[in-house]
Parts: structure tokens; sequence; C-alpha cells
């Protein structure tokens, strides 16, 4: 059974963790030429798509 032999310090654990990051949605330019966020609804023709 795999049981660490000593305890993984904060430093060890947050370097570790710093890849975890969250990746913003980048707007999308409709037909219409405005920009909106991907998967909403176009604030200025009303349509999803």
């Amino acid at each position: 059974m795999a049981v660490p032999k000593r305890r993984v310090s904060h430093s060890r654990a947050a370097k570790r963790r710093t890849h975890y990051k969250i990746k913003l949605a980048r707007p999308v330019k409709a037909e219409d030429g405005t920009y909106k966020m991907p998967h909403r609804i176009n604030p200025t023709t009303g349509e999803y798509k």
C-alpha cells in the first residue's frame, strides 16, 4: 500500500498545484459582426446558434 513516509510541505504542494488554472472563455465573432461569449445568446440579435 502506497503511504507517504513524510508529510508533504506546503510549498511543495503549492508548486504542484500551480498548473491547475481556469481558462477564461474568449468571445467569438457572431455572423452580424459583434462579439459574444460562446454558448450564450447574442445580445444584439437575440439568437442562439
